[in-house]
């Protein structure tokens, strides 16, 4: 099939869910406009279309292979990546004084979501890339800014993200890799870390490993870890590259999907050291490393829109071609007499709806953390700054865990409409099934995103971030009532209840934090569920409400918009109240979970 970048749903959520213009207008400093911004989304579609997307099926056939520690990556990719650092895409939020577009974070999200619908091995590349930036924008010495960030920007250096041992996943008081400090004042590092992502390949001149170690002496857990940069060659007084690093890759992984991304295991130190610079402060490198994991958290969210939609094209495009049985109108006349397209089905007309539904709702949510972060950053006053980092907290698991759930689903629903083909590999429908599985899983599982909801996230402000939440969804669904007429069907009492359930839910939670810590575990995924659906219906809605004042200006183009929204209203959140009902049941039901796991049970 034919994938083409979802440009104008975009550009659609970022005026109508985000509202980006006002946003420019009125609340954000910095220098851009609606125009400029929509034409660089615009060419950066034309070139994920063009330019990426076309290598995705090759790059999952042939995958990464390693030699030798030689790692070579699919075919096109190192070419494509060359134009696509040329184009300067690997700068679209930094700032110019690195040579970047200095755009908000915002526009930066959107082009994730473009790069990863084209092709989601090749868009982990610029990814890490991106998040490594932040880290040493934030917390590097002015010395390694000026050796490395304009480099790193203009995508001639690519970045990684170093965290994960054996012994240490999501935990990561388990890193044993070891820091040593020198005589001239770096450090050498001695240790393994595994699962890293782009850790070695052909795409870039040098790769700037972000590396999580333990000095001698440090205090025990995450409090005594610091925060490194290794780079695979060393870098000369005058920028050139030097001599290699003691750093390599060992091997790489054979995984279940992205195969075109080389996932790695690096090792660091076999011979004197590999020579390291300390990011930020000795024993506070979690600190810094939160930076670079925060970013890659809204990243992978996005992923889990992106994956979402490609499977959505793919079904639709099959459905219209694939004909089985009789509709209730007859068939078309074409093909096998009396077959019909099964888009005509009701059955698979819900699929493929929740399957649109899935990928909008999960792309408001993450422009709007996005927004926040924007706000949080450039802000024009103290309170604006403040506000938006409470909600870019609170949103962040959300946009992380729900988006990225949501592509599993999607991509599986994807996967039925193609019937048996979709069990095929030739038909590319189980591939973005396999490649969306991991963005549940890696920065941080998604149920780790449920807990730190629930325990650090509805705290926040007193629980007035929270509380702010749920009244701008409940304002969402007056004005449907008020405004919206007919169209939108039942979609304002089911967005109401929606939120009077999330409301219910949050006053549970955040009484059980003072008295009863493990039934707040216990329904805390659900909870982050019940909290993503709400807010993706409150983004629908939002979105065929703009669509209607488009349609009373003359321009009824979008009011489609308005039968998705109410579609997910009435088909997708009447589950709300139930997962209500699975947060008020705390853990008591968990409370025998010895005996009924027993072995032999």
């Amino acid at each position: 099939m034919t994938y083409r970048s979802p440009v104008a749903d975009i550009l659609f959520s970022l005026k109508a869910v985000a509202g980006l213009p006002e946003l420019i207008d009125g609340k954000l400093d910095g220098e851009f406009d609606w125009e400029t911004i929509a034409s660089v989304i615009s060419e950066a579609g034309r070139f994920a279309t063009e330019e990426i997307a076309p290598l995705n099926r090759t790059a999952d056939t042939a995958g990464a292979a390693y030699e030798n520690g030689v790692v070579t990556t699919p075919p096109g990719f190192a070419d494509a990546y060359r134009r696509w650092a040329e184009a300067g895409w690997g700068g679209v939020s930094a700032p110019a004084e690195f040579s970047g577009m200095g755009l908000p974070h915002l526009v930066n999200v959107a082009c994730t979501e473009i790069w990863n619908g084209a092709s989601m091995a090749f868009a982990l590349c610029p990814l890490l890339t991106e998040g490594a930036i932040g880290a040493l924008k934030t917390y590097g010495s002015r010395e390694l800014l000026g050796t490395y960030l304009e480099a790193m920007v203009s995508g001639r250096w690519t970045g990684t993200m170093n965290l994960t041992e054996p012994q240490a996943g999501s935990d990561l008081n388990a890193v044993r890799t070891r820091a040593e400090r020198a005589d001239d004042g770096t450090y050498r590092l001695f240790g393994q870390k595994i699962f890293i992502t782009y850790g070695e390949h052909d795409m870039a001149e040098n790769i700037v490993h972000l590396v999580l170690a333990r000095l001698p002496g440090a205090p025990a857990g995450t409090r005594g870890l610091s925060l490194f940069l290794a780079p695979k060659f060393l870098v000369n007084p005058d920028g050139t590259l030097g001599a290699r690093n003691d750093v390599r890759c060992a091997s790489i992984e054979h995984k279940l999907g992205i195969h075109g991304s080389p996932t790695c295991v690096m090792i660091f130190g076999e011979s004197q050291g590999a020579k390291a610079w300390l990011v930020g402060e000795e024993n506070r490198g979690l600190a810094a490393m939160f930076v670079m994991m925060n970013a890659a958290r809204l990243a992978v969210g996005t992923q889990g829109v992106a994956i979402a939609e490609r499977a959505y094209q793919q079904a639709l495009e099959f459905s219209r071609e694939r004909r089985q049985g009789r509709s209730a109108k007859g068939g078309d006349g074409k093909g096998e007499v009396g077959m019909s397209p099964i888009i005509e089905h009701p059955d698979v007309q819900r699929m493929l709806m929740t399957m649109k539904a899935y990928a909008h709702a999960a792309r408001g949510i993450c422009h709007l953390t996005a927004a926040s972060l924007d706000l949080a950053s450039h802000g024009r006053t103290e309170e604006e700054r403040a506000a938006g980092a409470n909600r870019a907290a609170l949103l962040t698991p959300i946009a992380k865990a729900f988006s990225t759930d949501l592509g599993d689903e999607a991509t599986s629903i994807g996967v039925q409409i193609h019937g048996g083909m979709g069990f095929i590999e030739e038909t590319g429908a189980a591939q973005h099934m396999r490649d969306s599985r991991i963005a549940a899983i890696y920065e941080g599982a998604n149920g780790i995103h449920g807990v730190d909801l629930v325990l650090r996230k509805l705290p926040l402000a007193g629980g007035a971030t929270a509380r702010n939440e749920v009244n701008a969804i409940r304002d969402v669904a007056r004005a449907v009532s008020e405004r919206g007429g007919p169209a939108f069907g039942a979609t304002s009492a089911r967005l109401s209840e929606a939120a009077e359930a999330l409301d219910q839910a949050t006053r549970a939670m955040q009484a059980w934090l003072a008295t009863d810590t493990e039934s707040a575990l216990a329904g805390a995924s659900p909870y982050l569920r019940l909290f993503g659906l709400t807010l993706g219906g409150g983004c629908l809605a939002k979105a065929g409400l703009a669509a209607q004042a488009l349609a009373r200006d003359g321009d009824d183009s979008e009011l489609a918009r308005v039968a998705l929204a109410r579609f997910y209203a009435e088909k997708l959140l009447p589950v709300a109240p139930g997962l209500n009902r699975i947060v008020a049941s705390g853990a008591a039901s968990l409370s025998a979970y010895e005996a009924v796991l027993a072995d032999g049970s």
